[in-house]
């Protein structure tokens, strides 16, 4: 099963919406909102920003494989 690649990310600060291109093989950590330019970091028990703000979880995740944190 190949992963979805593109989430939406909703910034928590501004509500920007953006959709982005997912790696494949590494959890994103940082995002820069590009609405207000806040630095978004995971939420606690998440691997990624896109676990925490995006409509798709990362790749890992998806294909239920190891991840950076968990």
């Amino acid at each position: 099963m190949k992963p979805k690649l593109e989430s939406t990310i909703t910034c928590p600060v501004c509500r920007h919406v953006e959709v982005e291109t997912m790696p494949e093989d590494f959890c994103q950590y940082y995002y820069d909102c590009k609405g207000c330019k806040a630095l978004l970091k995971p939420k606690a028990g998440d691997c990624c920003v896109y676990c925490s703000y995006g409509d798709t979880p990362c790749p890992p995740i998806q294909l239920e494989s190891p991840c950076c944190s968990r």
